[in-house]
């Protein structure tokens, strides 16, 4: 199932707030959530990915053609046998803490990304090692050919391969690192973090651009204003009204019951992502009771996607139905095996749940409070599984509790973990196979 996306901004805050009402040059936004985790290795949540790509580089980016692109790179070149990558970096690189970027960093944290992304841990795979050849070039040496090193290198979403030194790089990937330092055109200003208020980057002074014009993520990253603050506004209709209040400048995702407001405002710019959306509820298959596939098959059969949708977003005019695994309108869309799933047929999902021997082990449904786009769904899923004979709770927090609870607690329910989740993922992580995370296979990692 896919909702459309959309950013709603005050005109021409994107380039230049007005000078006259600010002593620098300050852009305020409404994230999607509110920013309590600061790894972007460790949490793939978005607005995480969001904070990273501020404060971080990347050795690579992609342009609007989806074409990689060099970023810290200068280049690379590649063996005739296509075993060896040998990559230089670009000069004027530079850390937030005044230390010049080195190849040793960047081995490092391409090690740490790897050990936690799709893509990642399939070039992990066909890696021999990397190689550092001098202090601005180093080698990767594949054992087997591996076509899409510089597409691994150059991903563009959760989990992005961020540089960072090498001695935050050599965090444990399963535990979060506690500095932020990166080389990218903002600094992060922890001692104005407030979690739950505001998060503010101020512009890197020392930061180096490339030459060529800014082309998506790849090209010249010119920071056009000083400093950016994430105003927290979880109830949407008043982030609205700041923003037409002219208190703040962007609102990253606007409510679909709100954009009525929107367009009708002269004042106001409504963009429309060039990707959508699409949920998925995700399940916990190492405890009970969805460690049964009898019990998920059920879960499948009894869910709808058109009630849920209609739940969440209201608008039919914003989403439409989808059981593409690798989405609607994508070069890899199928819709092989997927007759009689989520179509809320509880009644043969309530057969399916007796005949596996449920025992009533709850259900329990982790749902976040302060994303618009998420926090219906859980109601009506807990109705059409209750339907089915399970037993269900939800649990509800803001997002980024949430995401921590995923992480830290995989457990029984009774201690602390949970049984399912929804979530919602942008076309462009999960259209390609090889980077669709739900394929990765590889457990608790």
């Amino acid at each position: 199932m896919v909702r459309l996306s959309f950013c709603i901004a005050a005109a021409l805050a994107l380039a230049m707030p007005p000078a006259a009402a600010r002593s620098t040059k300050t852009l305020k936004v409404v994230m999607h959530s509110d920013l309590k985790i600061l790894d972007p290795i460790w949490s793939a949540s978005y607005i995480v990915r969001q904070h990273g790509y501020l404060v971080y580089d990347t050795l690579f980016g992609i342009d609007n053609q989806f074409k990689v692109q060099p970023q810290m790179a200068e280049g690379y070149k590649v063996s005739a046998d296509g075993l060896t990558y040998t990559f230089t970096l670009r000069d004027g690189l530079a850390f937030h803490d005044g230390t010049p970027v080195t190849p040793d960093d960047v081995v490092a944290s391409l090690k740490r990304w790897a050990a936690r992304d799709s893509m990642g841990l399939k070039l992990a795979a066909a890696t021999k090692a990397w190689r550092i050849v001098d202090v601005k070039t180093f080698e990767l040496v594949l054992k087997e050919p591996f076509g899409a090193v510089i597409e691994a290198l150059g991903k563009p979403s959760v989990t992005v391969p961020f540089i960072m030194p090498k001695r935050v790089a050599e965090t444990d990937p399963f535990k979060q690192a506690e500095e932020v330092v990166g080389s990218g055109p903002f600094i992060f200003k922890r001692d104005e973090w407030k979690a739950g208020d505001k998060v503010v980057y101020v512009k890197n002074p020392a930061y180096k651009p490339r030459s060529e014009p800014a082309n998506w993520l790849s090209g010249g990253k010119v920071a056009k204003v000083d400093r950016i603050e994430w105003v927290y506004m979880p109830d949407a209709q008043t982030a609205v009204n700041a923003l037409t209040n002219n208190e703040i400048d962007i609102i990253e995702n606007i409510a679909h019951d709100l954009l009525p407001i929107a367009l009708a405002d002269k004042n106001l710019t409504v963009a429309r992502l060039p990707v959508s959306n699409q949920y998925q509820f995700r399940m916990n298959w190492t405890q009970a009771p969805f460690n049964n596939p009898a019990l998920r098959r059920a879960a499948m059969v009894a869910l709808s996607q058109t009630e849920m949708l209609l739940g969440t977003i209201g608008n039919k005019d914003y989403f439409r139905t989808c059981k593409a695994l690798f989405t609607c309108g994508g070069p890899y869309e199928s819709l092989i095996g997927t007759d009689g799933l989520m179509d809320g047929d509880t009644a043969k999902a309530a057969a399916m749940v007796k005949a596996a021997g449920y025992d009533g082990t709850p259900v329990v449904i982790l749902e976040p409070t302060d994303l618009v786009v998420l926090k219906n769904l859980g109601a009506v899923m807990k109705n059409q599984l209750e339907k089915a004979g399970f037993k269900v709770e939800l649990l509800v927090s803001d997002w980024q509790t949430m995401t921590a609870r995923l992480n830290g607690k995989k457990g029984p329910v009774s201690e602390g973990g949970w049984s399912a989740f929804t979530t919602s993922w942008q076309q462009l992580d999960i259209t390609d196979p090889m980077q669709n995370a739900f394929l990765t296979a590889t457990c608790d990692k």
